[in-house]
């Protein structure tokens, strides 16, 4: 059997990580807890565990890139002949047989170096918001251009392209995805299942926080690959063309047009949810789930202009972003 690490990263994920770690732990496996300054009692619990366990320097700006390149680097000193690993978040858990599932995807397919499956929501019916991600994680299977902080890689390859870019906020994972691809690498999504996530996001602010961050992560991540393949452009685009061009125009053309731009905005805006609407519920999601879901996808746009906002104001000023952090501290078992 291939030998296989486990780097997992959390901060406050009490009982989360407590069941996370416990999905991952077994024969054969190194386990690598990285804590990024946790006042819960993570990190007792993880060395209660039999867990090898990274603290992180606090006085480094914290980002999940940088605590999975602490795991990564410290999972080769303990056990430099890993072939592969998995990496997966503190508020996860890894399902019964995927790490085996995910090994023989990697063995039968020598150019594939990323395999990822299925992250579901554990908890959907807690929040329109938990059943928002369960959906935007449900994307095709097959070949992929990126992969989310749960996934299985190649040690080689990771190591030949120096692992994550440690001074993203967001999007490190696709950020990592495209150097990969970049020396021809393949990254592949199965269908299979892969984590139980517990979003326990319950409210607007904690969904809007969120938004935020994709946003810089979006207009981050297309700063950096400008060329010669263009990280994030589309959904940078839209972000101006909904959030700013469009309700610009509608706000110049009021009086011209006695109103009229305003209704014409609405119905761009309507034009886009049905669309987003017809697709989701092509996807086997219930109408109701649907309909919020496309709703929600016009009305991030906004969040996310801010944060492309603070990218920008954050580069002027030549300070790195520290992490948005949208979720509470969870207690520990």
């Amino acid at each position: 059997m291939q030998s296989i690490g486990v780097v997992a990263i959390a901060r406050n994920e009490g009982e989360r990580l407590y069941q996370c770690l416990l999905s991952v732990i077994g024969e054969r496996r190194t386990v690598v807890y990285v804590d990024s300054g946790s006042t819960d009692g993570s990190v007792e619990l993880a060395r209660s565990l039999g867990v090898h366990v990274v603290e992180l320097d606090l006085s480094i700006p914290f980002t999940a890139a940088r605590a999975r390149n602490a795991g990564f680097e410290y999972l080769l000193r303990v056990k430099p002949e890993v072939e592969f690993v998995q990496f997966v978040d503190g508020d996860c858990r890894v399902v019964e047989g995927w790490l085996e599932c995910a090994v023989r995807e990697l063995v039968t397919q020598p150019e594939v170096v990323v395999v990822c499956g299925r992250r579901r929501e554990e908890f959907p019916a807690n929040s329109i918001y938990n059943r928002l991600c369960d959906i935007e994680w449900n994307t095709p299977v097959g070949e992929a251009k990126a992969c989310g902080g749960d996934s299985m890689m190649r040690v080689s390859a990771l190591k030949k392209v120096g692992g994550f870019n440690p001074t993203l906020i967001a999007g490190e994972e696709p950020e990592l995805c495209l150097r990969l691809r970049q020396v021809g690498g393949k990254i592949l999504r199965i269908d299979a299942e892969m984590t139980l996530h517990d979003a326990q996001i319950t409210r607007f602010g904690q969904w809007w926080k969120r938004s935020i961050r994709s946003g810089y992560g979006f207009t981050e991540g297309a700063w950096l690959h400008r060329n010669p393949e263009r990280l994030w452009e589309k959904e940078s685009k839209r972000i101006w063309l909904w959030a700013v061009l469009l309700p610009l125009l509608a706000i110049v053309g009021l009086l011209p047009t006695r109103g009229l731009s305003i209704l014409l905005l609405l119905m761009a805006h309507s034009l886009v949810i049905y669309r987003v609407y017809r697709s989701t519920r092509k996807r086997g999601f219930k109408s109701t789930d649907a309909i919020f879901y496309a709703l929600f996808c016009a009305i991030e746009k906004y969040p996310q202009l801010l944060g492309k906002i603070q990218f920008y104001i954050f580069r002027f000023l030549k300070r790195q972003r520290t992490i948005v952090e949208y979720k509470s501290a969870a207690s520990a078992s």
